[in-house]
């Protein structure tokens, strides 16, 4: 039976469905999977708590993490890569970072910066939030210290802030279901809620779609210092021990793509010629078929090839993958997933050793011993 992995979730470090990493860790030994991958975005700070976990339940962990960065070429292009709605802003992942963390100046100070600028942005929000909430008669605000105190490990999100007004606006309306409607229809200037009022996800996604996101009353456009170039990220991840990755967003419900994914042997060649040798999808979002599709022929033509969930909702979804609609993955993708994992295991390994792993110190990846490397990683997840 194929080893089950799920090689991309966050945890409260950023925002996570999860409410701590036990509850992650718990569900993924019901779930029976048994190599897990933290993937946080802009931190490492979970992966003491992670690799503890891991060990006393038997898991195998992977170290990752997320970016937002900026391609300005594409952006001026109006090249959409895995961000449909902005062109040049790109997700990046790093796979197999090193553990314990160690990041040299001066790419320590640029993360540390850029979380920084992330976390100024979400305080602007906040402070908008606080006054839509009085201009609308309110008898209570947000404390951004409180959220930041008991809603996360540090880092602030705008999740984190749609959080916390869905749960004052309930405090407020003694959880009554037509006071909840009515004053976040107040506060959405007219528009009714779509959810079910005990759907606390639905009711959160809602709010940020309308208060956070453009165009809404607390929305505030990222500055450019918030998005890294894509190479200074992939530079950070490959200083960090990691192997820069491409998230693949795919397929959407029409079977659309993006401008930049659309032709897959072009995408192919254009990442090998971007310097990224791994690649990943998060299963939910794609048809099983088209998944298929695209992760065998990047498999084939050399890549490393893993999947996730992401848990990075309010939404609580099955650790174990699935594809769109709550199909099972097929075999062949298990076996990719499997085989991508190892690779990472081995990477984070050979690193720990002080050894080359899959990509050297300049990125470069000799794609000849990906087998060799889905050997060793076979052997260290299976002892």
């Amino acid at each position: 039976m194929m080893v089950k992995v799920n090689a991309h979730m966050h945890t409260p470090y950023s925002f996570s469905a999860f409410p701590n990493v036990d509850d992650a860790l718990d569900r993924a030994v019901a779930e029976e999977v048994k190599v897990v991958g933290i993937n946080d975005f802009y931190t490492t700070e979970g992966y003491q708590e992670w690799a503890d976990g891991c060990a006393k339940r038997k898991l195998y962990p992977l170290f990752g993490i997320e970016f937002i960065s900026l391609n300005e070429e594409d952006r001026k292009a109006g090249l959409r890569v895995n961000d449909p709605a902005n062109p040049g802003r790109t997700y990046l992942s790093g796979k197999g970072l090193s553990y314990p963390f160690r990041l040299e100046e001066p790419y320590a100070t640029i993360l540390s910066d850029v979380r920084n600028e992330a976390n100024r942005q979400v305080e602007a929000m906040c402070g908008k939030l606080n006054e839509l909430l009085v201009r609308k008669g309110c008898n209570f605000t947000l404390d951004l210290r409180q959220i930041t105190d008991e809603l996360t490990r540090g880092q602030i999100r705008e999740r984190h802030l749609a959080k916390a007004l869905r749960i004052n606006v309930y405090e407020a309306c003694d959880n009554d279901e037509f006071r909840i409607k009515e004053l976040l229809e107040s506060l959405f200037d007219g528009k009714s809620l779509k959810s079910p009022w005990d759907n606390l996800a639905g009711v959160e996604n809602e709010i940020r779609a309308n208060l956070l996101k453009t165009g809404g009353a607390a929305f505030v456009p990222e500055e450019s210092s918030a998005f890294l170039p894509m190479k200074t990220v992939q530079e950070i991840i490959i200083a960090g021990g990691g192997i820069p990755t491409y998230p693949f967003l795919a397929d959407d419900a029409n079977g659309n793509y993006t401008d930049f994914e659309n032709d897959l042997e072009r995408v192919t060649i254009q990442l090998s010629e971007r310097d990224f040798h791994s690649v990943e999808f998060i299963t939910t979002r794609n048809d099983v078929r088209l998944l298929e599709k695209y992760a065998a022929y990047l498999y084939d033509r050399g890549f490393v090839v893993t999947f996730g969930s992401e848990h990075n909702t309010p939404a609580m979804e099955p650790i174990e993958l699935f594809a769109r609609g709550g199909v099972p993955l097929t075999g062949k993708l298990l076996e990719i997933n499997y085989k991508g994992a190892c690779v990472i295991a081995a990477h984070q390994h050979l690193m720990k050793l002080g050894l080359s792993g899959y990509i050297d110190h300049t990125g470069h990846a000799d794609r000849s011993k990906r087998h060799e490397l889905e050997t060793l990683g076979d052997q260290l997840i299976s002892n």
